[in-house]
């Protein structure tokens, strides 16, 4: 069986249904293969105020807002006594001052959702198991949960496969990454925190007590539940429990923020493990296919950029093919990546500075050079393409100035 379509999107993820979405309201026949059953969990919960933009734009926002997501306004970091917190409202670029904090198994089924009420057709617990990209169109081989097997050609090809990263493997893309492997083990809790516990309109990012280089989230939902999670080191996981949930515990009980929070929390989703996550591409794009979000570069989940990245590609890629669906030569390299790769350089700027210290520096200063936090606040609320702002135009130089100021 040979099925033929404008525009194939493989996974219909944050990046597949804005894309998707943005096609089909520009006219074209999209068709998205999901491997998976919506709903299904993912992390990535706490969404960058740049990340409305987007869902606006595909027309989504009123039912991302009927479903009753964690308020959230920006983000709190706990090093021991120390705290500092950043509100999007004291930001350097103009654009939202609040987003939300989310479930994704629950958020990615609106998005979905509100595409295949667009027209988009998706086909989930459909796995795509060959590329063809030699001819003059694309060809992908796919199966579906009952072992059918059939063909789709298509005029362009969107992976927004996510972690599963299907073009990058099957047309060989991959590229080791330039950060330290590290892992995350993460799991959902009902926290039992009480009100005045700490501040769930922001997300909470923890500095281990004894070690810099680790870190804890804990993300508030709206239902009294967080997700937690613990990023590392393989070689620091391994002198904890192998057990997940107890190595989780026994993380959670040397941090005394915390230890305070989750006292009265019920530990019941099994915990789970994400390991070596950071990775690149040779290119994020290429004959007759583009690359988005997570399928193209994963960096670190520390300042929440993936979801931001994501979308921002989806909606860049959707504009691009559309003008080359209607006839425009259209320069994939300068157009698409080099301007999407700007802002995932900042993001990145910004996890290495954490974590070798010059971000916590800053952070954690008792005194802050006047204007630098509204600056930062802007990447931090995912406006990372701003070359207006300093930190956006320079982020090493500025970071470094900013790190040696603060450590005077």
């Amino acid at each position: 069986m040979k099925l033929e379509r404008d525009v194939i999107v493989i996974g219909a993820g944050p990046s597949g249904a804005i894309s998707s979405a943005l096609l089909k309201q520009r006219g074209w026949n999209v068709l998205v293969l999901e491997g998976q059953r919506f709903p299904r969990f993912s992390i990535g919960e706490s969404l960058l105020t740049h990340c409305l933009d987007f869902v606006d734009e595909a027309g989504m926002m009123p039912a991302v807002e009927r479903a009753g997501f964690q308020f959230k306004n920006g983000a709190a970091f706990v090093r021991g006594d120390e705290y500092g917190d950043f509100d999007f409202s004291d930001k350097f670029t103009k654009g939202r001052d609040s987003t939300f904090q989310v479930q994704r198994a629950a958020f990615d089924k609106v998005l979905a959702d509100e595409a295949e009420k667009q027209g988009v057709e998706i086909r989930y617990e459909t796995r795509v198991t060959a590329v063809d990209n030699s001819g003059a169109k694309p060809r992908v081989r796919a199966v579906d949960a009952k072992g059918v097997e059939y063909e789709v050609e298509g005029k362009f090809l969107l992976d927004a496969s996510g972690f599963g990263r299907v073009l990058p493997k099957l047309l060989d893309l991959e590229t080791p990454s330039k950060f330290p492997v590290r892992n995350a083990v993460f799991t959902h809790v009902a926290d039992g925190a009480a009100p005045d516990a700490f501040d769930r309109n922001k997300i909470q990012v923890i500095v281990h007590p004894g070690h810099r280089d680790v870190w804890f989230w804990l993300i508030p939902f709206a239902n009294g539940r967080c997700s937690l999670g613990c990023v590392a080191r393989k070689e620091f996981f391994d002198t904890y429990p192998a057990q997940l949930e107890e190595r989780l515990k026994k993380l959670v009980s040397e941090e005394p923020f915390l230890t305070r929070v989750l006292a009265n929390a019920t530990w019941d989703t099994p915990a789970r493990e994400l390991t070596g996550y950071a990775a690149n591409v040779k290119s994020m794009h290429g004959k007759g296919f583009a690359l988005l979000g997570n399928a193209a570069e994963f960096l670190d989940p520390v300042f929440s950029s993936g979801v931001t990245i994501a979308m921002r590609s989806a909606s860049m890629a959707a504009g691009l093919l559309d003008r080359q669906l209607r006839g425009e030569t259209v320069d994939w390299t300068n157009d698409f990546e080099i301007p999407l790769r700007k802002g995932v350089d900042t993001f990145r700027a910004y996890v290495k500075a954490w974590y070798d210290g010059r971000f916590q520096d800053i952070m954690f200063a008792k005194t802050q050079p006047p204007g630098i936090r509204a600056m930062i606040c802007s990447i931090l609320a995912g406006y990372a393409w701003d070359q207006s702002n300093p930190f956006v135009a320079e982020p090493e130089r500025r970071l470094d100035m900013v790190a040696k100021l603060c450590a005077a």
